[in-house]
C-alpha cells in the first residue's frame, strides 16, 4: 500500500485502523524473499482506493466510471437467470469451451457489426474476464521484460498495472484534441528504435479515452496503423465506449480495415453489466491460437452461465434500444458536468468536452498537484480521481478524472460546487 493510499485512508479510517495498515504494510516476513522480481511491480490501484472511500455515506462521489445500471430490465433479467439455471443448469454450472461460447461468440460478431467492424469470424474471437482480462493475456503473450509498449497519455490505471506487473517499458505518446498525435507516435516509435528497442505493441482507447473522455479524429487512425505496421508493431484497440456516442453513428474502429494489425478489445461491462466480468478479444487469424492459449491458461475457460445470461439478454432484449436510452442518459449527465463546471470552477482551469463515455479530464494550472487535493474535497464532502493514477511515470499531476456517468445530474452540480472551493484554494496558494 502506497503513502498515498495511507493518506486517503486517513480521512475516512480511525487512527487504530490506520496504525494495524501501516504494519502490515512495513512489517517484514520471511515469505517476502520468495516473491518474483514480477511482484514488486504489481501496485494498488488509487482508482480502487478512491472507490473503496468513496463508499462514505455523504461523499458525491465522482470517481468510479460505473454505468447507470438502475436503467436496465433487472426484474426480468431475474427470471432470465432463473430460467437458464431451472432448464440449462447442468451446462450453465458447469465448465465449458476455453475459448467461450459459440452462440456469444457469433452474437459478439454482431455487436461489433454495430461498431463498424463487418469482417470479424467467430473462430478468431476470444472471451475473456472483461477487456482486462483481454490485456494481460496480450502483454504475457507478446512481451519479453524490457519490452516497449507505447501508451496515449494518459491512459487507463488498470492497462498501465498490467505493463508493469509484466516489467515492460511504458513509453507515452502525446495527445490532443483530436487524440494520438500521428507525427509524435512515428518520432517516439524511430528515437527508440534507433536506441535498440523491441516495441511490441500500441495500447490506445480511441474512443472517450479513459481518463480523458478524448476521441482519436478519424482522419488519424488509419494514419495511426500504418505507423505502427510500417514498423512492425501490434495495435492493441481497447474499445469500451465506442457504441456510447452521444450523437451520430460511432466511428469505425481501427480495427475495421485492419483486420491483420489490430488485436480488438470489446467489453459488455459498459453496456450491459461489469459484475458479469465478459469481455472479449478479436485476434487477427494468424495470431489466435497462441492468444488462445494463453487465454485458457489463465481462466481454464469463461464463466458459462454468465456467457449464457449475456446471450440470452442479446437474444431476447433490445439490447439496441438500452444503448439509446444509455447514450441519451450519459449525454445529459455530461451536459450537467460541463455546465456545472462552467458556473463553479476558478479561473485558470481547463477540461476536455466528451462526445461519448463517461470522464471529463479537468487540468490545473502547472505547480498544483491534485493528489493532496483528495483528502481536502473528501472533507469537502466529494471525491476525484488525481490524474498521477493514469500516467506512466511517478511525477505529480495537474489533472484530475471526474466521472458523470453513475450519478444524477443534480447530484453531479452539487459535487462540482463542493470541489471547486478546493480546487480554488489549490490555485490560490501559487500566487
Amino acid at each position: 500500500m502506497t503513502h498515498e493510499t495511507l493518506d486517503a485512508a486517513a480521512a475516512v479510517l480511525p487512527a487504530e485502523a490506520i496504525d494495524a495498515i501501516e504494519r502490515a504494510a512495513t512489517s517484514a516476513h520471511r515469505h517476502d524473499d520468495l516473491f518474483s522480481e514480477r511482484a514488486a511491480n504489481i501496485k494498488q490501484s488509487a482508482v480502487r482506493d478512491v472507490f473503496d472511500i468513496s463508499m462514505r455515506p455523504g461523499l458525491v462521489s465522482l470517481a468510479g466510471g460505473s454505468p447507470y445500471l438502475q436503467s436496465l430490465p433487472l426484474e426480468r433479467l431475474s427470471e432470465t437467470a432463473a430460467r437458464i439455471i431451472a432448464e440449462d443448469g447442468l451446462t450453465a454450472l458447469q465448465y465449458g469451451g476455453g475459448q467461450g461460447t459459440e452462440e456469444l461468440r457469433t452474437q459478439i460478431c454482431e455487436v461489433m457489426a454495430a461498431e463498424g467492424i463487418l469482417d470479424a469470424r467467430p473462430e478468431n474471437v476470444v472471451i475473456t474476464a472483461g477487456s482486462q482480462s483481454a490485456q494481460d493475456v496480450a502483454t504475457k503473450v507478446f512481451c519479453n521484460p524490457g519490452d516497449v509498449v507505447l501508451v496515449e497519455e494518459p491512459t487507463y490505471v488498470g492497462a498501465l498495472n498490467t505493463f508493469e506487473a509484466y516489467q515492460v517499458q511504458v513509453e507515452a505518446v502525446p495527445m490532443d484534441d483530436d487524440g494520438l498525435v500521428p507525427e509524435l507516435l512515428e518520432a517516439r516509435i524511430a528515437a527508440l528504435q534507433t536506441a535498440g528497442k523491441n516495441i511490441k505493441f500500441l495500447y490506445t482507447i480511441p474512443n472517450f479515452n479513459n481518463p480523458s473522455g478524448i476521441t482519436l479524429a478519424q482522419d488519424r487512425r488509419q494514419q495511426i496503423v500504418d505507423i505502427c505496421r510500417r514498423a512492425n508493431i501490434l495495435v492493441l484497440e481497447d474499445n469500451p465506449y465506442g457504441l456510447l456516442r452521444f450523437d451520430g453513428e460511432p466511428l469505425a474502429p481501427l480495427r475495421a480495415g485492419n483486420p491483420d494489425d489490430v488485436i480488438y478489445m470489446g467489453s459488455f461491462s459498459k453496456i450491459f453489466a461489469p459484475g458479469l466480468r465478459i469481455g472479449w478479444a478479436l485476434v487477427p487469424a494468424h495470431l489466435q491460437r497462441r492468444y488462445y492459449l494463453a487465454s485458457e491458461a489463465v481462466t481454464l475457460c469463461p464463466p458459462t452461465l454468465n456467457q449464457m445470461l449475456v446471450s440470452a439478454y442479446l437474444r431476447d432484449y433490445d439490447w439496441k434500444g438500452q444503448i439509446e436510452t444509455y447514450r441519451g442518459l450519459y449525454a445529459e449527465r455530461c451536459h450537467a458536468m460541463l455546465a456545472a463546471l462552467e458556473m463553479h470552477m476558478p479561473d485558470g482551469l481547463s477540461w476536455t468536452r466528451p462526445q461519448g463515455g463517461f470522464f471529463v479530464w479537468v487540468t490545473l494550472p502547472e505547480g498544483v498537484d491534485t493528489y493532496p487535493l483528495l483528502h481536502k474535497a473528501i472533507d469537502a464532502g466529494v471525491v476525484f480521481i488525481p490524474g498521477a493514477a493514469f500516467m506512466h511515470s511517478d511525477s505529480p499531476s495537474n489533472k484530475l478524472r471526474l466521472a458523470f456517468s453513475a450519478v444524477p445530474p443534480e447530484a453531479i452540480a452539487e459535487g462540482v460546487r463542493r470541489l471547486a472551493p478546493v480546487l480554488r484554494e489549490a490555485i490560490d496558494a501559487l500566487a
